[in-house]
């Protein structure tokens, strides 16, 4: 990085890293930097009649400065919170030489520099529990500057929100807005609640491939990428279960994962291409079985995280508490939008579809159009959870036949707020019936459906062998996150969602900036008029709009027998 590149901010950084260095302080120790309290339990645990925490050595950030000559005070924030320090120059500088206050502190230490003070924990005559620092040591020389917010008269100015900025620099966000840490802190939880209730039951926690030859186990469209050294093309699994029933194959009563996904589809607040999913199987269990399981991990995990299953989630509270109703696929279409969909064939269906606005295109199968016809007409009625069950076949590849309806399959959805939670299955085992369902989504595949299933020839030849009763269950993660921490954006419930890549600020002359300036005021606008109020030469005009318009800040376009100059 050039040094006109940086801001002055940067410059004074720099150049107060330099000084250090020349006053023989190293800016970037390697030494342990040895901690005994943090600053949650010295506010928490301080008395000043027990006179305790009178040894204190901590770690963390400078948040704040309040200089006052011989002395000063700074805010230390740490990973559990924030605590005031008090610096007295004649303390940490007992001899006469004042340099260590007086410039290192005073002058060469910024908001967001990292340092460790030892001391002891004190009550300032405000009454706010503080550190009286006894000597201090530099352990990162922060080169640029933080946002600062600022609050005052109960009202937050210059605080890091705009949304962009929070995902793409999660470090800066985490550092200025320590709230958001909580969100990451209960999805931890939400993870270690269910990996304990697993264990309980004596299932195995397992890991499975993450790169696949063939990408089995849902309809998605998926990432591909190329083994140099098979020379082959491998598949981002787009779900982990046909990996884990052949687990249920070898033997394991009962196996599940944590695994991160990848599906090369659309991105908005409940879509990220990379997530977690949770998935499960459990050998001789159905998926009536499977229902109360759901059932108590949801109650299980609202209970950790909030004593209640009662949780709030934007407008309405979700209450987890088991059971929940059962809703058949049939009787959902048929409450809201009035169609009987039983026993239709795709012309039928796709009438239907017409008849309720459903736009439809030839590579659709039975299945799609009636998961088109449930999502937009039913699926938002679903607030509390609400178990949808007994899906058509043609939606349902890997579901056994309904035992008393054969055009159905033994599946649920657990919708929440509007939206799938959980997907679950009684595991179809016949592999010649498995066979003829694989078959049949290579039928839609060749109709242009880049969604349906591949032939997976090895988890045939594993059905062969035998595979017991299985129920299975899988669980989104991150969804699930959202709605037990009321976020409204799978974005702010993942350290680091994928973006776009980030545009690269673009250099403007001053000439360039006025004509800016004047386009902010008014666009569109006459070109002869801005050119007229910009002052400047044909030449510099020239340069000017022509640098505007390829960055594709302007554009200039030709309306009637008039250039038009807009900004984008």
């Amino acid at each position: 990085m050039s040094i006109q590149e940086l801001s002055e901010q940067e410059i004074i950084r720099r150049n107060s890293l330099q000084r250090l260095r020349e006053l023989g302080i190293d800016p970037y120790p390697a030494p342990e930097y040895i901690i005994n309290a943090n600053t949650a339990e010295i506010k928490e645990k301080f008395s000043a009649d027990e006179k305790n925490f009178q040894d204190v050595s901590l770690a963390g950030r400078i948040m704040g400065f309040r200089i006052m000559g011989k002395a000063a005070f700074a805010e230390l924030q740490d990973h559990t919170g924030r605590i005031q320090i008090y610096v007295n120059r004649d303390e940490i500088c007992p001899g006469e030489d004042k340099t260590l206050y007086n410039e290192v502190f005073k002058k060469l230490l910024d908001i967001g520099d990292i340092i460790g003070v030892k001391g002891y924990a004190f009550i300032t005559q405000t009454g706010e529990i503080s550190i009286h620092v006894k000597e201090f040591t530099i352990l990162n020389k922060s080169l640029r500057p933080l946002p600062i917010v600022k609050e005052k008269e109960g009202k937050t100015y210059d605080a890091f929100t705009d949304p962009e900025q929070r995902y793409r620099q999660r470090y800066v966000d985490l550092i200025v807005n320590p709230q958001v840490k909580d969100v990451f802190v209960k999805r931890t939880k939400i993870v270690n609640t269910m990996r304990q209730m697993f264990n309980e039951y004596g299932y195995f926690e397992v890991e499975t491939p993450i790169l696949q030859p063939i990408p089995g186990g849902a309809t998605a469209r998926p990432f591909i990428t190329h083994h140099n050294s098979l020379n082959i093309p491998l598949y981002l699994r787009i779900a982990n279960e046909l990996y884990l029933k052949r687990l249920i194959v070898g033997g394991f009563e009962g196996v599940y994962e944590f695994a991160k996904d990848f599906r090369n589809e659309g991105m908005d607040r409940t879509h990220n291409p990379e997530f977690t999913v949770m998935e499960i199987y459990v050998a001789y269990k159905d998926y009536k079985w499977m229902m109360n399981f759901t059932e108590q991990i949801c109650e299980r995990v609202a209970l950790a995280l909030h004593g209640t299953t009662k949780v709030q989630l934007g407008e309405h509270t979700i209450d987890y508490k088991a059971p929940y109703p059962r809703v058949t696929m049939t009787e959902a279409i048929k409450t809201y939008t009035g169609f009987d969909i039983s026993g239709k064939n795709e012309k039928e269906l796709r009438e239907i579809c017409d008849k309720l606005g459903i736009e439809t295109d030839p590579t659709m199968g039975k299945g799609k159009l009636i998961d088109e016809i449930f999502g937009e007409k039913c699926e938002h009625h679903y607030i509390q959870p609400t178990f949808i069950t007994d899906y058509p076949v043609e939606m349902s590849p890997l579901t056994k036949k309904h035992r008393e309806n054969p055009e159905l399959t033994e599946r649920f959805e657990l919708m929440v707020n509007g939206k799938e939670l959980a997907n679950a299955y009684s595991e179809l085992n016949d592999p010649i019936d498995q066979r003829e369902r694989f078959e049949d989504q290579l039928k839609l595949s060749e109709k242009g459906d880049d969604e349906a299933m591949f032939i997976d020839q090895d988890f045939l030849r594993a059905l062969e062998f035998g595979m017991p009763p299985t129920s299975g269950m899988g669980m989104g993660i991150d969804r699930l996150t959202m709605f037990m921490t009321n976020s409204a954006s799978i974005q702010d419930v993942l350290f680091f969602p994928q973006m776009k890549p980030e545009k690269k600020a673009i250099e403007l002359t001053e000439e360039e900036k006025a004509v800016m300036a004047l386009l902010k005021e008014k666009s569109p606008v006459a070109l002869a008029e801005i050119k007229e109020k910009s002052g400047l030469s044909n030449k510099k005009w020239d340069v000017s709009i022509k640098k505007l318009t390829s960055n594709k800040l302007a554009t200039v376009a030709k309306v009637g027998d008039e250039l038009i100059v807009e900004l984008v």
